[in-house]
């Protein structure tokens, strides 16, 4: 293997490079002064080749790659240039990834209290144009009072092609501790109800793909559903909701989290901040002051670093 060291340190470095664009990149297979593997995005797929001579010099062949938009922007990737830029992955611009397909996001995973709630969405043809007239966007750039009127929008057109999977304060520490106590973390608690919200799907959708935002490696989203003997291609990157079926699946996941949070805020008679800012600490120490230590497992998160704040302080 001495004799292509220089061509892998190269490979593991073009892995990163592309990694941080979304591109898959498979595990090379040595060919004659080199190695090969492919790297894909989407349903395109390219080949590329790394070669290494006596000298120990290190060549990246490219001429396997399609002048196609994505194989130029790898050239100018690997090339370290920036004047080729995709469409797909402008900040503004749709990520279509072809349909049927089914879109999850999760929201409250970054706020002390409420739930954690992970959202599924189906869409087709018809159902795309139909959550692009009504301006479906990403939840994150919309406003509570806006989420909440959309996601009544987005249960109609989408009857039966939706899924939401609400984990509640309690159930999420039970969950968290379960899963720390096999040495699990909380990539596991959001792939299992990312995987949950798809399952729910597939009992009454037939779809052969799914897109997520990337917050693990697809394995852990794949590995639950595999587990329910669900088969799914599963496309994972950043700023996923730039997809319609996502950026609904976070319209629906935040406006149940803002729903039960006020639910919340109504039974404890505290109002409970979204996030988690230092006002989140001085209602923290507020409630257990009324309540005790042992009720706030039902109303927040307490894995958070947070919980120490208000119980040690």
């Amino acid at each position: 293997m001495g004799e292509v060291e220089g061509a892998i340190t190269r490979y593991i470095h073009i892995k990163e490079q592309l990694h941080k664009h979304n591109f898959t990149v498979n595990e090379y297979k040595l060919i004659n002064y080199g190695l090969q593997f492919k790297v894909s995005l989407h349903d395109w797929t390219g080949i590329m080749r790394i070669y290494q001579n006596k000298k120990g010099i290190v060549k990246v062949d490219l001429s396997q790659l399609s002048d196609d938009t994505k194989g130029k922007w790898i050239k100018n990737i690997i090339e370290g240039k920036n004047g080729v830029s995709i469409e797909d992955y402008s900040d503004n611009t749709k990520i279509d990834v072809g349909l049927p397909v089914i879109g999850t996001d999760e929201s409250g995973k970054g706020d002390y209290f409420g739930p954690l709630v992970t959202a599924g969405v189906y869409i087709d043809k018809y159902l795309e144009k139909e959550l692009e007239r009504i301006g479906i966007r990403d939840s994150k750039k919309l406003s509570d009072k806006r989420n909440l009127e959309l996601a009544k929008e987005i249960k109609r057109i989408c009857y039966s092609k939706y899924a939401i999977i609400e984990v509640s304060p309690d159930k999420y520490n039970d969950l968290y501790e379960q899963f720390q106590r096999e040495k699990k973390n909380l990539n596991t608690l959001l792939a299992w109800s990312h995987a949950k919200a798809i399952e729910e799907i597939l009992t009454k959708n037939e779809c052969n793909k799914a897109i997520a935002d990337q917050f693990a490696d697809e394995k852990f989203i794949l590995g639950k559903l595999q587990e329910k003997g669900k088969e799914i291609n599963l496309i994972q990157m950043h700023k996923a909701e730039r997809n319609v079926a996502v950026a609904a699946a976070s319209i629906l996941a935040r406006a149940r989290f803002l729903e039960k949070l006020a639910s919340l805020s109504s039974q404890y008679n505290i109002n409970f901040p979204k996030g988690g800012s230092g006002k989140v600490v001085n209602i923290g120490k507020d409630f257990i002051m009324k309540h005790g230590n042992q009720e706030l497992r039902k109303v927040a998160k307490l894995h958070f670093k947070t919980t120490s704040k208000i119980i040690d302080e």
